[in-house]
């Protein structure tokens, strides 16, 4: 679990949340883990704070 630090950061990355680029946007957008949906997507072009990036399309 992600923990605020006060300072603007967080320490570790946020629950059951991964972020991938669209790549037809280039936009950034959320998905939820357990159900696997999208939840929302950026309009200023940068990564969400805290969330994991998927790096490719296999999960561990």
């Amino acid at each position: 679990m992600a923990r605020n630090t006060g300072k603007d950061f967080r320490i570790g990355s946020v629950d059951a949340r991964s972020q991938v680029r669209n790549p037809k946007t280039g936009q950034w957008v959320k998905r939820n883990d357990d159900t696997g949906r999208f939840m929302g997507q950026k309009t200023d072009g940068e990564p969400y704070k805290g969330v994991a990036k998927e790096k490719d399309r296999r999960k561990s």
